[in-house]
């Protein structure tokens, strides 16, 4: 029996390309490129970090990413740039089918919630301008530990939380290796595959696999 469904936030509820693609014009040609290496650092620096053990916060993960990805496609000496992307990182677009499945998963009884490497304050921002927090999802985010997902110890927030073994948590998201993570730790999983990616850590056939939340209250 499903207990809670746990979302991921970033990728999964909240579009991360959203800010780049509501700049285009101001970033030019490059936008796509920007964004997209924009994301490839921003989780590589939180899995190297978490490696050597020497954590900064998401947003730090975030804005360093960022200095990255603009001085790779030639936009360095625009801080303007920056500030206008960075800005519009704190209130990403939420998924068109987002808030109606939320609704949905809690007009059952079943709880729901956010669990992500943001910060505190990144996710109650991302959270209020989406127009949920109506909804009061508790936010689950790795800060207080100082490590990051796939960490079993991130996973084990949840559970402790609600006094629940893992098998009793259904856990969502788009990427491929947090869903491996959240399947080791002994979750439930549903991969949100909404970019179509191939198969990666033997998820296919062995998890329900959606390319949107669309569907999810079937797949549980």
């Amino acid at each position: 029996m499903v207990r809670a469904c746990v979302f991921d936030a970033y990728g999964t509820l909240f579009d991360v390309h959203s800010a780049a693609a509501r700049h285009a014009d101001a970033v030019g040609p490059a936008a796509e490129a920007v964004s997209k290496t924009w994301r490839t650092k921003q989780l590589e620096y939180t899995w190297v970090r978490s490696l050597m053990h020497r954590h900064v916060d998401f947003w730090a993960c975030t804005v360093d990413a960022l200095d990255f990805a603009l001085s790779a496609n030639g936009l360095a000496k625009r801080p303007d740039l920056a500030q206008l992307l960075l800005g519009a990182y704190r209130a990403l677009s939420p998924f068109p089918e987002v808030r109606g499945v939320l609704e949905a998963l809690k007009a059952r009884g079943v709880a729901i919630a956010i669990l992500s490497n943001g910060t505190p304050e990144m996710l109650r921002a991302a959270v209020e301008s989406a127009g949920l927090a109506d909804l009061e999802m508790p936010l689950f985010s790795v800060e207080p530990l100082g490590i990051y997902k796939p960490d079993a110890k991130v996973y084990r927030l949840v559970t402790d939380h609600y006094d629940v073994a893992p098998e009793e948590i259904s856990f969502q998201s788009s990427n491929a290796w947090d869903i491996a993570g959240g399947r080791a730790f002994g979750y439930r999983a549903v991969w949100i595959n909404r970019t179509e990616q191939p198969d990666e850590y033997g998820l296919r056939g062995e998890v329900p696999e959606l390319s949107s939340l669309e569907g999810l209250a079937e797949a549980l």
